[in-house]
């Protein structure tokens, strides 16, 4: 099953990205064969209706083959005053933007129709970025994708991990590991034997 990880942060120091290493490093325990995408890694502009007329950015097309490529995600999103971040939004805005002419993404429903999308979050507080899960579901739903019932949110964030960037608590590794779980059996079952070469 082939898995796209990724966290809604490009800060050195995010936890959400840390959360979301160790999400992939228990993927692959699992037998995924899991993209950890870094968002740093894509030059992609604030979204703007004029900017797109003049041609979808290249490194937009780019994110979208591989969130394509890929029928299961799974989405740490961080918490930014109750909800998750612009850069998160932008993102998905840009992701889910239809290419004029083009053979694949002409019409904006992929690359999300039909994925399976888990979330993770990771705060220091008491909620773990939970609220950033209530407001990005909805978002998700509305693109078509299938989201998974079970979510972690991860509270007291910043003494969670250990030096190797794993978590110290076992429960906390089982609670990611279970939405990772049922990422990758709703998946399978929507997606069949295509799942590995979609």
């Amino acid at each position: 099953m082939k898995l796209l990880i990724f966290a809604g942060s490009t800060r050195v120091q995010s936890l959400n990205r840390r959360l979301a290493r160790v999400a992939a490093d228990q993927a692959r325990e699992l037998g995924a064969d899991v993209t950890l995408l870094e968002l740093a890694d894509f030059d992609i502009p604030l979204y703007q209706a004029d900017l797109e007329a003049r041609g979808t950015p290249a490194d937009v097309i780019r994110l979208k083959e591989i969130m394509d490529a890929h029928p299961a995600w799974v989405i740490a999103s961080p918490e930014y005053n109750g909800s998750y971040t612009g850069l998160l939004k932008n993102t998905l805005d840009w992701a889910s933007s239809p290419v004029a002419g083009h053979p694949v993404f002409s019409d904006g429903s992929r690359p999300f129709a039909g994925k399976v999308v888990g979330m993770l979050s990771a705060s220091n507080g008491a909620l773990g970025g939970l609220r950033s899960q209530s407001h990005l579901a909805p978002l998700l739903i509305n693109l078509g994708c299938w989201l998974a019932p079970r979510a972690y949110a991860l509270s007291a964030a910043a003494s969670a991990f250990d030096e190797a960037g794993q978590l110290r608590d076992a429960a906390q590794q089982e609670r990611v590991r279970a939405v990772l779980q049922q990422v990758l059996w709703a998946a399978q079952r929507l997606h069949g034997a295509d799942a590995a070469g979609i």
